[in-house]
């Protein structure tokens, strides 16, 4: 085995184990969101949400699409599909909250956690999100997922005036 091969295979197994580790159970409540004003905007309310964006997750460590644009005040149900074999999630966030958590999950992989801005999708499931873009800017998304983050995964999202 060459050694790209081997350092490829290795790192995927680093990959594969973190995520495992994380769990494959889906930590969505049907308990009500709590609506905490955050800088990216605030839990929306379903029947509010006039449009669906789906963003799809894949093993590959990608989000498509990895960039949306929503106007602000506007309630979007974030439809987040996991369509790989391995525990995503999606969390809202700014570069370095997401930053921060990430570095936190390094440490503590099987942190469990169940905010309004996150949905934790097991493979070949879906979950929706729905969020109140209420200020404007440009936000990040992320899967904070051990191993995840560092390997790519994130996205960007408008909220437009």
């Amino acid at each position: 085995m060459n050694r790209f091969s081997f350092f490829t295979a290795a790192a995927l197994l680093t990959l594969s184990s973190a995520a495992f580790s994380h769990g494959n159970e889906s930590h969505a409540s049907s308990a009500p969101a709590t609506k905490e004003q955050k800088d990216w905007g605030i839990a929306g309310d379903a029947y509010k949400a006039r449009r669906t964006i789906t963003l799809r997750m894949t093993d590959d460590m990608r989000f498509t699409p990895d960039h949306f644009s929503v106007k602000r005040g506007e309630t979007v149900r974030l439809r987040v599909e996991n369509k790989g074999v391995v525990m995503h999630e999606v969390v809202l966030g700014t570069a370095e909250s997401l930053k921060e958590h990430a570095d936190l999950m390094l440490k503590f992989p099987e942190m469990e956690h169940a905010e309004p801005y996150m949905a934790h999708v097991a493979p070949a499931k879906r979950e929706d999100l729905v969020w109140q873009f209420n200020r404007a800017g440009t936000f990040d998304f992320a899967c904070l997922i051990a191993g995840h983050f560092q390997a790519g995964m994130r996205g960007t999202f408008t909220v437009t005036q």
